[in-house]
C-alpha cells in the first residue's frame, strides 16, 4: 500500500537513495513503498530537474533531434526496453503517437502528470546516464528516455544539448 501524498519523508528517501547511487529509482521506490515520481522529486535540484509537463509534446518532439535512444516503458508487471528514433509524430483522440521506423509509441497525452530530467551513474556500470523521465498521475513511470545509458560517458556536445533542453523546458517557481 502506497503512503498517502502527505507523508513522504523525502530526505529519508533522498537517504535510501544515496547510500548506492547507481541503483534503479524503481527499486528504491518498491523498497520504499512510494511512488517513483517521489523518489525522483527527493532528487530535485541535485540530479533531478523538474520541466513544464505543460510543454510535454513540445520536449517530446524535440528528442527526434538526438537521434537513437534507449527509452524504456514500465508497469505493474512487465518492463520493456527500445532502442530507436523519436519522429513520424501524430495525435489521434487523445494519443500522441511516434512511429518512426526503430519506435512505436501511442502516449496517452492525458495520463502525463509530471516530467524530470533526471543524470545519475548507471545501475549497470557507473557511468554517467542522462535521461527524461516521464510520469503518470499516480506517480508511476509513464517512460523514460535515456540520451546514454552507460557503456561509455556522454559526449561534451550531448551533456551540452541535455543542459540545453534543462533550460529551455525546466519548470518556473
Amino acid at each position: 500500500m502506497l503512503q498517502p501524498i502527505t507523508t513522504f519523508d523525502h530526505q529519508t528517501i533522498r537517504a535510501e537513495f544515496n547510500a548506492d547511487r547507481k541503483q534503479m529509482t524503481l527499486m528504491v521506490a518498491r523498497k520504499m513503498r512510494v511512488p517513483e515520481v517521489e523518489v525522483i522529486r527527493s532528487l530535485e535540484g541535485d540530479i533531478a530537474h523538474e520541466l513544464d509537463i505543460s510543454r510535454w509534446e513540445e520536449l517530446i518532439r524535440s528528442f527526434e533531434e538526438l537521434g537513437n535512444v534507449h527509452v524504456i516503458v514500465s508497469n505493474g508487471a512487465t518492463t520493456l526496453e527500445a532502442f530507436g528514433q523519436f519522429g513520424k509524430f501524430s495525435s489521434t483522440d487523445g494519443f500522441f503517437n511516434v512511429q518512426s521506423k526503430s519506435l512505436d509509441m501511442h502516449i496517452r497525452s492525458w495520463e502525463l502528470a509530471s516530467v524530470f530530467a533526471f543524470r545519475k551513474p548507471s545501475h549497470i556500470d557507473g557511468r554517467e546516464a542522462l535521461s527524461f523521465q516521464f510520469y503518470d498521475r499516480r506517480g508511476d513511470s509513464a517512460f523514460k528516455v535515456f540520451l546514454t545509458f552507460g557503456g561509455h560517458d556522454p559526449a561534451p556536445e550531448l551533456v551540452e544539448t541535455y543542459n540545453a533542453l534543462i533550460g529551455k523546458f525546466k519548470k518556473l517557481p
